[in-house]
């Protein structure tokens, strides 16, 4: 039978942020065929917020496949860190500080890096059209989809990766709304670097992304090489913003940080689309979901969602396009929705502040995560997955053979966050 390769000529990617510039030098590494076409398209008037994002191992050695470039190459230009897990500060009852660490412990670990330098290291290791419009439809038709860019007459597509961004709003027929996760805006600034190149090799300093609790959410700290990135995760209709401010404020002169620029305030959905793939789009990076950053979920849910979009496209005969779609798009969703249910669980157990946002988060948004997790709402089992585990840990011994047992994220994890917290 004839593999979906030969049926994918024309390839098109919208967005150069983190997910469409993956996508971008991924399409490029992995397709086979050497006569194929790729269009990456994106408007240069909409910056890249050059923030400090965490990741997981997984990166790593994704960033060394797509671009051929020695680790330590790497880290240097993307001004980054080696992250060997997030320091929770105040989280849990009784509140104290624990470690999420990547496994295994002080060996495995992801980066600390610069988004904006990290769209522009893959964008040297892609082979595409680049072409800079608007692109204001994408239409499904016969065979692909339809792209309309402004100024200029429609293209067809056999694939097009979709990484435009948060949806304008969320309708509850296209959107799973992750209510249980109680936070929805961020205050982004940029502070003097922590952390300092070493001559001419790459920083080998073990660092951790700080998430430190606060009165009205939570702050995370991530060290790179030329500045240190803080954000202020908080509720936008439980605090105001100019109290988080001052709140944000107080924590960086307690931290004896003399100066910072402020980034950006950013609105966020968590959410997940129902139908991520449909056989001609994939929708990609926060087009297709996001929440909350406290695990770093983000890029490496984007690399999941790029790898079998694109793996399976490229090796499956095309005959079964649309019945792959259905079953890659189902699990997609049930796998965010997994990371969700264990970032909300982290607010389960409230913090050092008794602040109404806690009250809410631990009170009121969390114990939605039954309601929402439904499977008659979400057409997947992902709460029973999430049971499992949970039941799991409360075992005075657990066995060998469920060690490697996930929901998201592995057993291992679960546990250490379970202790940390005090569940």
């Amino acid at each position: 039978m004839e593999l979906g390769s030969k049926s994918l000529r024309k390839v098109a990617v919208i967005g150069r942020g983190t997910a469409g510039s993956l996508a971008a030098a991924s399409v490029t590494r992995l397709h086979p065929e050497s006569d194929y076409e790729l269009h990456h398209i994106y408007d240069s008037r909409i910056p890249v917020i050059g923030v400090g994002e965490g990741s997981w191992p997984s990166l790593v050695h994704e960033l060394r496949r797509l671009t051929d470039l020695p680790h330590e190459t790497i880290q240097r230009r993307l001004k980054g860190t080696r992250k060997y897990g997030v320091a929770f500060e105040g989280w849990g009852a009784p509140a104290g500080d624990f470690t999420h660490f990547f496994l295994p412990q002080r060996v495995s670990y992801g980066y600390h890096l610069s988004a904006d330098l990290l769209a522009d290291l893959l964008h040297e290791s892609t082979r595409a059209r680049h072409i800079d419009a608007k692109v204001l439809d994408i239409t499904r038709v016969e065979g692909g989809a339809l792209v309309e860019c402004e100024g200029m007459a429609p293209e067809r597509y056999d694939l097009v990766f979709d990484a435009r961004g948060f949806p304008r709003e969320l309708h509850p027929d296209r959107h799973i709304e992750m209510s249980f996760i109680p936070t929805n805006s961020a205050v982004i600034r940029r502070c003097p670097a922590i952390v300092e190149e070493e001559g001419e090799g790459p920083v080998q300093q073990h660092t951790y992304t700080r998430a430190v609790a606060r009165p009205h959410g939570w702050i995370f700290v991530i060290p790179l090489t030329i500045h240190t990135s803080y954000g202020y995760i908080f509720n936008r209709h439980v605090s105001g913003l100019a109290e988080v401010e001052a709140d944000f404020d107080a924590f960086l002169e307690a931290g004896s940080v003399p100066q910072w620029e402020q980034r950006a305030v950013i609105p966020f959905p968590n959410f997940v689309h129902r139908r991520m793939y449909d056989g001609a789009v994939a929708r990609i990076g926060n087009a297709a979901a996001f929440m909350e950053p406290l695990e770093a979920t983000a890029i490496v849910s984007a690399q999941l969602q790029i790898g079998m979009v694109l793996r399976t496209r490229l090796h499956r005969p095309a005959k079964y396009v649309e019945r792959d779609a259905a079953t890659v798009s189902r699990f997609l969703v049930d796998n965010v929705l997994r990371y969700g249910l264990f970032v909300g669980w982290h607010y389960s157990r409230g913090s050092r502040h008794d602040s109404e946002f806690w009250r809410y988060a631990r009170d009121r948004a969390w114990p939605r995560y039954r309601q929402t997790a439904d499977p008659e709402a979400v057409g997947c089992d992902v709460l029973r997955k999430f049971d499992d585990m949970i039941e799991l840990l409360n075992r005075p011994v657990i066995d060998k053979a469920d060690w490697i047992r996930m929901c998201g994220v592995p057993l291992t994890s679960y546990a250490q966050i379970s202790r940390g917290l005090g569940c």
